[in-house]
C-alpha cells in the first residue's frame, strides 16, 4: 500500500504489526483494524474523553493522536481493565455507586481514573492542588479537576466521584 507505514502496537498485552495510513488516529486503528469498541468516537476533537486510553501508562485522547506515534507502546483499552487490578476495582466501584447511564463515556472515564489514581500517587499536582510540597488529599474538587478531560453528558457524575473515592481509599 503506496504511502502505509510499518507501526508495531502492544495491546492490552497483544503485539501487532500493522501498515497504516500516517493519518489514522489511534482510535481509527483500535475500532477499525483492531475491532476494539471500548474506546469511543466521542467528539473526534479531544474534548469529551469518551476515547481515553492508557498509553505506556498515561492516558490520552484516542481521537487526537496519531497510531504511528504510538509506534512500540503498550496500549491499555477499556477491555484490558477488567483483567488490570485496578481497573477491576474502578469497574466495581462504578456499578456499586451508579457511576454510569448510558455508559457511553464509561470506557474512558474507566481508563482516565486508572491513569489518574496512579498521577495522584505519584505527587503530581492538579490545578487545584493547594499543598505542592507534599502529596495532595484526594478531595472532591481534587478529582473533579483531575477528572474534567470526561465528560459524562448524563451527568453522572456524582456516583464517579463517590466510586473513585471509594477505591482510592480502599
Amino acid at each position: 500500500m503506496s504511502g502505509h507505514i510499518p507501526v508495531h502496537l502492544h495491546v492490552n498485552g497483544r503485539a501487532y504489526e500493522l501498515l497504516l495510513d500516517p493519518r489514522v488516529t489511534l482510535l481509527d486503528c483500535l475500532r477499525e483494524h483492531l475491532a476494539l469498541t471500548g474506546p469511543k468516537k466521542g467528539c473526534d476533537q479531544g474534548a469529551c474523553g469518551a476515547c481515553t486510553v492508557l498509553a505506556d501508562g498515561e492516558r490520552i485522547n484516542a481521537c487526537l493522536t496519531p497510531a504511528v506515534q504510538c509506534d512500540g507502546m503498550e496500549i491499555l483499552t477499556v477491555e484490558a481493565m477488567a483483567g488490570h487490578e485496578l481497573g477491576a476495582e474502578v469497574q466495581a466501584a462504578f456499578l456499586a455507586h451508579d457511576g454510569f447511564q448510558c455508559g457511553y463515556c464509561t470506557s474512558g472515564q474507566i481508563c482516565s481514573i486508572v491513569a489518574m489514581l496512579a498521577e495522584h500517587l505519584d505527587g503530581r499536582p492538579s490545578a487545584v492542588t493547594e499543598d505542592l510540597a507534599g502529596p495532595a488529599a484526594l478531595t472532591d474538587a481534587e478529582i473533579r479537576e483531575r477528572m474534567a478531560g470526561n465528560l459524562c453528558r448524563c451527568g453522572a457524575y456524582n456516583g464517579i466521584v463517590a466510586a473513585i473515592r471509594e477505591v482510592a481509599g480502599a
